[in-house]
């Protein structure tokens, strides 16, 4: 069975170096290789991936924003997160959001085909280089945000207005009141101040502009 693969990068070299090494495998077909989140959305269906390799810090849409958007869209997609960063709490919010998987930038050639063949297979993988996990609590013993809340928590980080969140995710605005509730009672925080910055911290922000 041939394995259709989207990369989606907004670094040439990056997409270009993984794409020459997929290529040499019979069995993966790679599809196509774009540079934002938005068009991996818009274009997720006609290409039909069986895996993405995700870029998780790209200018306008956010791999975070990028992965729940196109599992609403095709949820059999399996996402493979890229990133630099290593820390468990940039690795938890990714599985949070829907990825399969993630790994590092600078992992062997061969570990980049393991990890495919893995989500493949249904299971998730994470790279040797990746330390971290789901937790059920964040480090500091708070409850945990759920995949939704990580998300309103983006928009209204970006300084969105309850009306404005509810227009882009498509909910009513008093949803959206009830989870700005439920965020700030998790997190402790009572301020937009706060929870912009919380978001800065904890990586959320990653790949937005901001």
């Amino acid at each position: 069975m041939t394995i259709r693969i989207l990369i989606v990068d907004d670094h040439p070299m990056v997409t270009e170096g993984i794409q020459a090494i997929l290529e040499t495998y019979d069995d993966i077909n790679v599809v196509g290789t774009l540079s934002n989140g938005q068009d991996a959305v818009d274009q997720v269906v006609d290409l039909s991936p069986d895996v993405i390799l995700l870029d998780l810090n790209m200018p306008g849409l956010s791999g975070l924003a990028t992965t729940e958007m196109i599992l609403e869209v095709r949820p059999e997609t399996r996402i493979l997160i890229l990133s630099m960063h290593d820390s468990p709490e940039y690795i938890s919010t990714a599985l949070s959001h829907g990825a399969k998987g993630y790994i590092l930038k600078d992992v062997p050639t061969e570990e980049i085909r393991t990890a495919i063949d893995r989500v493949m297979d249904g299971k998730e993988y994470l790279c040797t280089g990746a330390k971290g996990s789901l937790q059920p609590k964040i480090s500091d013993g708070r409850e945990a945000l759920t995949s939704r809340e990580q998300t309103i928590l983006l928009e209204l980080a970006q300084g969105k207005s309850n009306k404005q969140v509810a227009a882009h995710l498509n909910i009513s605005v008093r949803t959206v009141e009830t989870h700005r509730n439920n965020i700030k009672r998790k997190l402790g925080i009572s301020s937009t101040a706060g929870l912009t910055r919380y978001a800065m911290e904890h990586g959320v922000l990653q790949g937005t502009g901001i």
